[in-house]
């Protein structure tokens, strides 16, 4: 049986770090940011860790 390949479009979005966590860039920081105040600009610009659930639904097409 042939190798799974690999989602390309989850690669663009998510990262598996090497412990096994997958996480992603949060939303909310592409536009409109003039209006944003810069505390929550400051914590948009952080990665988030997906929750158990997800890790299970997405992990395996990786």
């Amino acid at each position: 049986m042939p190798k799974m390949k690999t989602k390309k479009a989850l690669r663009k979005r998510f990262r598996k770090t090497a412990t096994g966590k997958i996480i992603h860039l949060g939303a909310g920081h592409g536009h409109l940011m003039s209006s944003k105040s810069r505390k929550r600009k400051r914590n948009a610009r952080n990665k988030r860790a997906l929750g158990h659930m997800e890790q299970k639904r997405i992990g395996h097409l990786f």
